[in-house]
């Protein structure tokens, strides 16, 4: 497998397995996330949001080049408060990987070459979220060392 950066005008090669991310987030919480958005409009959206220079998309491509699984992560410096210190994070935005290449350390090899990324920027801190319905995300935040901080609970009315 090789890892590679995902361009803008690459946006594209994400969608499908965007679109399987995205339905597993409308099965368990349908009230928060429309269902079936069109390629078109999260290509569109993709493409914008890649070009923004705090944020990074990188794939792990198989020998064939096709999209085993992706992820998308940005920089973000957050100043110092009286109740807490100034960093500078990355934050795990997207993790996915296709469900014929799962527990093959597809969604480990990307987290890792995250880790380096950062670290070579002088950047200690890996952060992320995910729903608590997915287990497979816990599972591969917590094997990598990415441990839970804080729970953020909504309401909807």
């Amino acid at each position: 497998m090789d890892l590679i950066d995902i361009s803008p005008e690459d946006a594209h090669r994400l969608i499908p397995l965007l679109q399987d991310l995205h339905a597993l987030h409308v099965a368990h919480q349908p009230d928060r996330y429309p269902a079936a958005p069109d390629d078109a409009a999260l290509t569109r959206w993709l493409t914008e949001w890649l070009s923004e220079t705090s944020v990074t998309a990188r794939a792990a491509v198989s020998p064939q080049g096709s999209v085993m699984g992706y992820m998308i992560y940005g920089i973000k410096h957050r100043p110092a408060r009286p109740v807490r210190r100034a960093e500078t994070r990355a934050m795990l935005h997207h993790i996915a990987v296709s469900e014929s290449w799962r527990r093959m350390g597809v969604g480990s090899a990307l987290i890792a070459d995250l880790k380096r990324a950062v670290a070579a920027q002088g950047i200690q801190i890996v952060a992320t979220t995910y729903a608590p319905f997915n287990s497979a995300s816990a599972a591969l935040m917590a094997r990598m060392g990415l441990k839970p901080v804080n729970v953020m609970a909504e309401w909807r009315g």
